[in-house]
């Protein structure tokens, strides 16, 4: 019977496997294997920050261990034997690529380990602050990373850890200390840049988005200075606190591990090293597929490991500033739509290109503030995956983020008048596949809400209005959007100065943000548009081609 790898199972719970492998149990590598395969594959994928060569490294690792496997004196070191050759791989991987080569591939990469772990482990506020902060971290500092964070999660021991670096217990201790610092620092970008602060919006206006060394100085040298990017409104807790408890990035499904031995399977391979019988390895190369419970073993070299259906992926988004603001005047409610019956849980992400959706050609009032939105249809989630990771900060022309899967999109607005007012163009979504809908306005006010004499947030007299487009929709700080395939969003400022973040949310963020009242800090609920149905509204600027200039795309949207 299969027992995955679990941080309350000791090592000395899986000596009896470790042996029995050792000896020639097929069933006993297939459970080995399968076990202990998520601990390396997120040692390796934090290392690396989830590059393309994580796939490689984690198979080079299972390839080398079960090779070896016979050569293991003492079962109860397993794991952090285990450990060892995984950080000997990333070391090995490191040496044989140039920096050069590694940094252009980066900048390359759909997305990394630290927007995986954001979305399988569903971490928020600070835990989410966190993970994301690895992403500014040097490779030698995510390598040691990668075990500390293990070690407290309680999967890996001080002494593992050490062993695992090289390095002596002592000197573990120093080296821990210094990256905590560091990912305390990244912390704090990860905080400014989540932030409003307009000197920073000057400082990051070059900024590409995708962290490296010389913007993790320039911005740390920005937040030590700044009184408005230091001053945090929650206490900080430890990364320690936060990590504890936290458990193992489960393996993609449908991962492939292939362990070929010259034509034999892993545990032919296995078998021969340890001196099995021909009759055993006779049986093994049958062409013939052995499934024991998330892993089968086929003849010939592959092991494919599969894991169960398990929740869809998950992001908790940030919610609006809670500040006070004076109400604006009631204006006539808007009304809601009520949930289609039920819905498909089919993914249809190649779904043929017909029209479908209503288009909103009328400009909406805004609700009354004290008028509670309608209820918001779930629609089916498989997660979101976006190129820019767990976050876009699209802040200037030219710069877009493509989203495909099956899931809900938060697209939240930063109006700026005070750096240059006037008429603003809008996004653009290109190259639409499948279906798009905008389903629900949030963050506690309209980007037109009255929050002083003749102030909005789209200007006041003592800075000038920023301008939408006639017939244009008014946003909302928080617009949601379901997306049912693949596009891409388009920044197109070229007017008015403004920025959009644009993050992969869930039914149950969007459904709580709408429904955060003015009780609690906001100007007004938000607004449910989704019916449930194909009937439901497609954004304004929406199509399924892909223009030159993303800018021209018509406002009404025929999709």
């Amino acid at each position: 019977m299969s027992r995955p790898y679990q941080k309350r199972n000791v090592i000395s719970e899986w000596r009896s496997t470790i042996e029995a492998a050792q000896t020639g149990d097929r069933q006993a590598l297939d459970e080995l294997v399968e076990g202990w395969l998520p601990l390396v594959y997120n040692v390796v994928g934090r290392a690396l920050n989830g590059h393309a060569d994580v796939d490689d490294v984690v198979q080079e690792t299972m390839v080398r261990a079960v090779g070896s496997l016979g050569s293991l004196r003492d079962p109860d070191s397993f794991r952090s034997w285990l450990v060892a050759i995984a950080m000997r791989q990333i070391r090995d991987r490191a040496r044989r690529r140039q920096p050069v080569q590694l940094d252009e591939s980066a900048a390359q990469e759909a997305g990394d380990f630290a927007e995986l772990t954001v979305l399988r482990l569903q971490l928020e506020g600070q835990r989410r602050e966190v993970a994301e902060a690895v992403r500014w971290l040097d490779g030698e500092d995510r390598q040691l990373l990668a075990l500390w964070w293990l070690e407290v999660a309680g999967e890996l021991t001080r002494r593992e850890l050490a062993d695992a670096a090289g390095i002596g217990r002592r000197h573990a201790a120093v080296r821990v200390q210094r990256v905590k610092e560091r990912l305390e620092t990244a912390r704090g970008i990860v905080r400014a840049l989540d932030g409003a602060c307009p000197g920073l919006r000057e400082l990051t206006a070059r900024f590409s988005g995708r962290p490296d060394s010389v913007w993790r100085k320039r911005l740390a040298r920005h937040i030590r200075g700044c009184g408005y990017c230091g001053d945090t409104p929650e206490a900080v807790v430890p990364a320690e606190r936060l990590l504890v408890g936290i458990a193992l990035v489960p393996v993609p499904v449908g991962f492939t591990l292939s362990l070929a031995f010259g034509g034999k399977t892993a545990a032919a391979a296995t078998a021969a090293s340890v001196g099995w019988s021909a009759k055993a390895m006779a049986a093994l190369t049958q062409p013939a597929v052995a499934v024991t419970a998330g892993a089968t073993l086929v003849a010939g070299g592959a092991y494919v490991v599969t894991q169960p259906p398990d929740t869809p992926p998950r992001v908790t988004v940030p919610t609006a500033s809670s500040t006070a603001r004076t109400p604006s005047p009631a204006l006539p409610a808007t009304p809601t739509s009520t949930p289609a019956p039920s819905l498909s849980t089919t993914p249809s992400p190649t779904r043929k290109a017909g029209l479908y959706g209503t288009v909103v050609d009328a400009v909406e009032p805004a609700p009354d503030p004290n008028s509670v939105p309608g209820v918001l249809p779930h629609r089916p989630e498989s997660g979101i995956i976006s190129t820019w990771g767990a976050k876009a900060v699209m802040q200037h022309r030219g710069e877009a983020v493509t989203l495909s899967g099956q899931g809900y999109v938060l697209v939240r607005w930063q109006i700026s008048p005070q750096s240059r007012p006037g008429a603003l163009v809008m996004p653009t979504w290109t190259g639409l596949k499948g279906e798009l809908f905008h389903v629900a306005s949030g963050g506690g006010r309209r980007m037109d809400d009255t929050t002083g004499p003749d102030t909005t947030g789209m200007g006041s007299p003592a800075t000038g209005y920023t301008v939408l487009p006639d017939g244009a929709q008014q946003m909302w700080q928080n617009e949601y959007f379901y997306l049912d395939g693949s596009v891409t969003l388009h920044q197109n400022e070229r007017g008015a100065d403004y920025g959009v973040i644009v993050f992969p949310s869930t039914w149950e963020a969007a459904d709580k943000d709408v429904r955060t009242g003015p009780d609690q800090g906001a100007i007004r609920y938000g607004l449910v548009r989704d019916t449930g149905r194909d009937t439901a509204p497609v954004p304004q600027y929406v199509t399924r081609e892909t223009p030159t200039d993303p800018a021209t795309v018509a406002q009404r949207s025929r999709v």
